[in-house]
């Protein structure tokens, strides 16, 4: 039996995940971990990382029951973009810049402009070309830029290289590459400040998945596993971000196809028959994980603020000496919102803890109104709990309606679908496709970036595929909005649109 061993860093969990050849999950292990702010920056401590992978695998091995000697295929995910710069002795510059900030609205206006190709605040390329602009000392010490499932990769592995889809979140591709042309006038950008080099030579080597990827060292092996036991030699796959593992843990590869990942941020997936018509500052365009041009509308912001409110209700709970599951407290909530008023009670909201580039804000701050007549129910505050975290990236997807992508078929993964039918439905309403829920919906990209290594390991079809027989007996239901949902939505979309200027307002006075 085959042993394959799948690892993502999320934004609050890095999971680790072990599958055989028929991807069936055999041990699973996790470590809980929390960005921190720093100097105004959201980063993580790269200390956390190795110790959070070594929890994480530690966990999963008390759990298979056994020690592992030899792991035949390994894979390594990890939340996209973001800032690690590196000299030439391999020495961090600065303290690693996540996705989340968005100090960067210079640097990606900038670049979107020259490049005539949408640059998000979040993308790694963005985030150097922001240091340039700021003058940062350690522009010009800069050998190696990286994300965080390419740093990890590169310390188990010894090789810089990255996944097409997690190398797309850093400058734009083409041609499985980077576009060469874009990267010209980058350059030429980093040469009118005064730094005379080729932004090129900086980036890992894109892979497409299937690739020679290389394989864990006796100094990764003794990384990953404290204990000693696991011996090098497993092969791995292109590292990749968690837009990539999303779109094969949602089998969403094909043309015309899509996934949503929910979780502390959000993101909605189509893969496209041909570019877009024009440059939109709300839509990413990256790619599969085989190099298929994908539209992205990325939300900053999406479950922590629900996760904040279910952590008050549970005080509630205790105080009136009550207990209920954590699990159970979001299907009861999650449900509850099914018996909310059309108007949603007169209620709207923000979810924003930080910036949300989708609809403008720089910076975030949580936000409840209601109007004096509304109906402060449980049910109403529910579902604008719900409609709140969809209201971002439904403005984004309105863009793709605009340009008539076609989507046939929308699959969810992660917690916000782990209730039956409620999130889906929500989702549904929110995005005006029918959105599919697999078994393994709660899982997502750990388990995604393991098959990507399992395809690695077996080399056989293409992605599509192989992918195609491996979901073919999985599990899944697939939910369509009413159209009286669809109108629920759309009334309260409208209502969220207006109140935007409100939030933009209290940033500015409270932030």
């Amino acid at each position: 039996m085959k042993k394959i061993l799948g690892v993502e860093f999320g934004s609050t969990r890095i999971k680790a995940v072990l599958i055989d050849e028929g991807s069936n999950v055999l041990a699973q292990g996790s470590y809980e971990w929390e960005n921190q702010l720093k100097d105004g920056l959201w980063t993580y401590d790269l200390d956390d990382v190795w110790t959070g992978l070594q929890s994480a695998y530690s966990s999963l091995i008390e759990n298979y029951g056994e020690n592992i000697e030899k792991l035949d295929g390994i894979g390594i995910s990890a939340m996209m973009h973001g800032y690690l710069a590196f000299d030439k002795d391999d020495n961090l510059l600065v303290p690693f810049r996540t996705w989340r900030n968005t100090n960067t609205a210079k640097a990606a206006a900038e670049l979107t402009e020259a490049l005539e190709f949408n640059m998000p605040q979040r993308w790694s390329g963005s985030h150097f070309y922001q240091a340039v602009l700021n003058k940062e000392e350690h522009v010009d010490k800069v050998t190696f830029l990286t994300t965080l499932a390419g740093y990890v990769h590169w310390k188990l592995t010894g090789k810089k290289v990255i996944g097409i889809g997690d190398g797309a979140g850093m400058l734009p591709i083409k041609d499985n590459d980077y576009d060469k042309k874009k990267i010209a006038k980058y350059n030429e950008l980093l040469t009118h400040h005064g730094l005379n080099i080729d932004i090129y030579d900086l980036l890992p080597t894109i892979l497409l998945a299937g690739e020679d990827a290389g394989t864990l060292t006796d100094e990764g092996a003794k990384l990953l596993d404290v204990s000693g036991k696991l011996k090098p030699g497993a092969i791995f796959c292109p590292p990749e971000g968690d837009a990539g593992t999303g779109m094969v843990a949602t089998n969403a590869v094909r043309v015309h196809t899509g996934n949503v990942s929910a979780g502390t941020s959000a993101f909605a997936m189509v893969v496209l028959e041909k570019n877009l018509s024009k440059v939109n500052e709300s839509i990413d365009v990256v790619a599969t994980p085989s190099g298929k041009p994908v539209a992205m509308v990325h939300a900053n912001n999406f479950t922590s603020e629900i996760n904040a409110w279910a952590s008050l209700f549970n005080e509630v709970i205790d105080l009136a000496g009550g207990s209920i599951g954590k699990g159970q407290l979001f299907d009861k909530l999650y449900e509850k919102s099914l018996e909310s008023d059309f108007n949603v009670g007169g209620l709207v909201g923000y979810n924003f803890l930080s910036g949300e580039p989708i609809v403008g804000m720089e910076t975030g701050i949580p936000l409840i109104a209601r109007k004096p007549d509304g109906k402060l129910t449980l049910a109403n505050f529910m579902q604008l709990q719900l409609y709140s975290a969809l209201g971002a990236m439904a403005v984004g997807m309105e863009i793709l309606q605009e340009e008539k992508v076609k989507i046939d078929d929308i699959c969810g993964h992660g917690g916000f679908f782990k209730t039956e039918f409620v999130g889906a439905n929500a989702m549904s309403a929110a995005l005006n496709a029918p959105i599919t829920v697999m078994k393994n919906a709660g899982e997502g990209g750990a388990w995604g970036v393991a098959v990507l290594a399992l395809y690695s390991v077996l080399k056989i079809d293409t992605l599509e595929d192989f992918l195609d027989k491996l979901f073919s007996k999985t599990e899944k239901t697939t939910v369509m909005a009413s159209k009286e949902e669809k109108k629920k939505f759309a009334s309260f979309l409208e209502y969220y649109k207006k109140g935007l200027k409100v939030e933009k307002l209290s940033t500015e006075l409270f932030n």
